[in-house]
């Protein structure tokens, strides 16, 4: 009889695992970004040495522009947006940086962006683990504000990548037809 019974919950245990369908994948997939870009690459080739880390990396959604008006559009200028879609852009610094005349300390921040027309205010936040809607404004750590070039080229999905330049990097973030840098010297 204990046989019968533990075959018989084996047998619906297995059933009911089999009815469980995967998640669909997201309309604003994840995505990450290195500084320096190559820095995995580097890594799997050992061509880094075993505990060093990289300058920072970005882990955030890439929304599409989908034909939308996207700045001025569905990203209100004047208003705090998450840089993405879903949860709040996060930045992991893994040594002091130096935005502006501040310096960024080591640590895991979100980001967010007031935008306009001519400049966008990054803001880098203390806040972690956060849906993307939820700025604290007590918590911004960091504030700059970068200008935007208008671009011809349109670009479909959200992205962000790390441009190098001369004492550091530029975190390059990219949407529609707009761009803005903001410069990280290490």
């Amino acid at each position: 009889m204990k046989y019968f019974i533990t075959v018989l919950a084996v047998l619906v245990s297995l059933q009911s695992l089999a009815q469980q369908k995967p998640t669909e994948m997201d309309k604003s997939p994840m995505d990450v970004s290195y500084c320096p870009a190559n820095f995995p690459i580097l890594k799997m080739n050992g061509k880094v040495k075993d505990k060093e880390e990289p300058i920072a990396r970005v882990l955030y959604s890439r929304p599409q522009k989908n034909g939308r008006p996207i700045f001025g559009g569905i990203v209100r200028y004047g208003d705090v947006w998450r840089m993405g879609a879903n949860e709040a852009t996060e930045i992991d610094i893994f040594k002091p940086v130096k935005i502006g005349n501040k310096i960024l300390p080591k640590g895991r921040y979100t980001m967010y962006a007031v935008t306009s027309e001519n400049k966008w205010t990054i803001i880098f936040n203390a806040d972690r683990d956060i849906w993307g809607l939820a700025h604290t404004e007590r918590k911004d750590i960091l504030k700059i504000d970068v200008p935007v070039e208008q671009t011809a080229e349109v670009v479909e999905a959200f992205t962000i990548y790390f441009e190098p330049m001369k004492g550091g990097s530029k975190m390059m973030i990219l949407w529609d037809n707009c761009r803005a840098g903001v410069p990280m010297y290490y």
